[in-house]
């Protein structure tokens, strides 16, 4: 029988230890995949930690909603292993990367395609049991994407970071085209963003960024500007780098500082899409909404068709690849802790 070795958690905020069991048969129109690459992701010290910090002294608890011991990681590359009886179309041995975003497949979300917004998910990494491990279970063959030639190491990464930042920039429409954006956090999702803004506007971005590494990063790669979000002259100097305000800001970072630097620095008609996720509040003057006519929009993750169109983008080589950083699987606690504090450029990606 297959064995699966996995890095688990038995409670929230303990360390990941590693744990070997039987693989599960694949039935129905389930597919075992062997796991080759999974990235280490931000959403994963939340669940990892068991809540998102609200602000305000507020937490939305995570803790619950998947088996204990668990395997967190959404973002997989890794070949067929083995197919249920009503597994068709995807063939045992062939390479794919996993859309983890996984709904209840039977409400009005899921029918009309957003069924990353299910209120029943079934998320892999999330609610069932994820990619730190040597094999995944995936409910349908659909779920199953081909990436080639995208590296192997780089290919998995694009099932969070890659499809979250392409539906964020989805979010402005044609304000991407009518002056430069502006884009805060250039972690793994915000440096997807900065790539995938590049390809689909003629206007250089602007950035802002702690990281004096990752503005230099910004800068050699096209950057109209970047600025250090701790120097109170930045919100200045952004609206002097556009011209009086942006008509699209996302916030990678999804704090209330980084937030309400975003919106203040919306020119009238502008829109903030947040995509960020490391938590706060932030004060809100509700008239301004209506006299500048600006919005705030939401972004979680992306839809199976979002994936498909952003993976068809970067097959053809239009989209820079990010910086990939690979660790055995048996580092994720070290990899964890490099994000949680700061220390990693573009991603990591553990190998099984």
């Amino acid at each position: 029988m297959t064995k699966i070795t996995r890095q688990v958690f038995t409670d929230y905020g303990k360390p990941l230890c590693e744990e070997t069991i039987d693989a599960p048969a694949p039935a129905g129109t389930e597919v075992l995949m062997r796991v080759s690459h999974c990235g280490v992701c931000h959403s994963d010290i939340h669940l990892h930690d068991g809540y998102f910090d609200l602000g305000g002294g507020r937490k939305a608890e995570l803790a619950g909603g998947r088996p204990l011991p668990f395997a967190l990681g959404h973002e997989i590359e890794g070949a067929v292993e083995a197919l249920g009886p009503d597994a068709k179309g995807v063939n045992v041995g062939k390479r794919y990367v996993v859309y983890p975003w996984i709904g209840c497949g039977r409400c009005a979300t899921c029918e009309s395609g957003d069924e990353h917004l299910c209120a029943k998910p079934q998320q892999i990494g999330i609610q069932t049991q994820g990619g730190y491990a040597t094999h995944v279970l995936v409910p349908h063959p659909k779920y199953l994407l081909e990436y080639d030639p995208i590296p192997r190491d780089l290919a998995g990464t694009y099932m969070c970071s890659g499809v979250t930042a392409y539906s964020a920039i989805a979010k402005l429409g044609a304000l991407a085209d009518r002056g430069p954006a502006l884009l805060i956090g250039l972690g793994g999702v915000g440096i997807m963003g900065f790539s995938f803004l590049k390809a689909r506007s003629q206007h250089k971005p602007i950035v802002v960024e702690i990281d004096p590494k990752k503005r230099e990063h910004a800068l050699a790669n096209g950057a109209a500007a970047a600025f250090d979000p701790s120097d109170k002259a930045t919100r200045k100097e952004i609206m002097v780098a556009s011209g009086g305000g942006v008509l699209g800001a996302i916030d990678f970072v999804g704090s209330d500082k980084s937030a309400a630097l975003g919106f203040g620095a919306l020119a009238k008609g502008g829109k903030l899409v947040v995509a960020g996720l490391i938590g706060g509040e932030m004060p809100l003057s509700v008239p301004v909404l209506g006299l500048k006519g600006v919005s705030i929009a939401g972004n979680y993750v992306g839809s199976l068709a979002e994936a498909k169109e952003m993976l068809a983008l970067v097959r053809a080589g239009k989209v820079a690849p990010i910086p990939v950083k690979t660790r055995p699987l048996a580092e994720a606690n070290a990899a964890l802790d490099d994000l949680r504090n700061g220390r990693t450029i573009g991603r990591t990606v553990l190998t099984a």
